[in-house]
């Protein structure tokens, strides 16, 4: 399908897949998306631990480095698994320019390196933070009780309805640890229904920049 970059209304890109007018992130803003729904309330729960992340959809590798900068503020150990069936091909990556927008280009080798790391095997990108990459479809992750937070950060269900379902959030909810979190930008009523239905306990929090909510799920048993 035909991709091309756009300009978030926070001035960050994306990439725009034009068949399903979908985008990788949000066209409100791709940085203050990331920012409001994995990091205010998701990576920050956790504070001067170590915990191991699962992102579904590694995509643009945007939350990955995010990630990667809060962790070091935060004082967090980070083992970061991204699970991607269509990688971001290079020369999108380099017209992304996210090290740039997050006034952050010392960190931009480590962004290349994200990306430029052999899959199914564990890398150290800095000291605090290792990246596991996994070419899979979503259903195929068979992890038990591995994951402290998970990023679920498919495309949208009104183009993949299949990635949001109970099929899907099963997986989800065996991978988390006890007392383990899954944040989402989604708060369609179906998905948290989907999620409630395999053992969640599912929470509408305020949305980011164009979206009126989001949705987190807990696993508290």
């Amino acid at each position: 399908m035909k991709r091309k970059i756009i300009t978030t209304a926070d001035g960050s890109k994306t990439i725009q897949i034009e068949e399903w007018n979908e985008q990788y992130h949000s066209i409100h803003g791709a940085v203050q998306e990331a920012y409001h729904v994995f990091i205010k309330n998701g990576l920050s729960l956790f504070q001067d631990r170590s915990l191991s992340i699962l992102e579904i959809g590694f995509g643009t590798g945007l939350n990955a480095l995010i990630t990667l900068l809060e962790s070091e503020k935060q004082g967090l150990q980070v083992s970061y698994n991204g699970v991607e069936a269509y990688p971001v091909l290079p020369k999108e990556l380099e017209q992304l320019g996210y090290s740039a927008a997050l006034e952050a280009k010392d960190f931009e080798q480590y962004f290349f390196k994200m990306h430029q790391t052999s899959w199914g095997k564990i890398h150290q990108i800095t000291p605090g933070f290792s990246l596991t990459k996994q070419q899979l479809d979503f259903k195929e992750i068979s992890d038990v009780n591995n994951f402290d937070l998970i990023y679920f950060d498919a495309f949208g269900a009104r183009v993949q309805p299949e990635l949001w379902t109970e099929e899907i959030f099963e997986i989800m909810y065996k991978a988390l640890k006890k007392d383990g979190v899954l944040v989402t930008y989604s708060a369609k009523g179906s998905v948290r229904r989907a999620m409630q239905a395999v053992g969640f306990v599912v929470e509408r929090l305020p949305g980011p920049p164009g979206k009126r909510e989001m949705l987190r799920a807990l696993k508290i048993s």
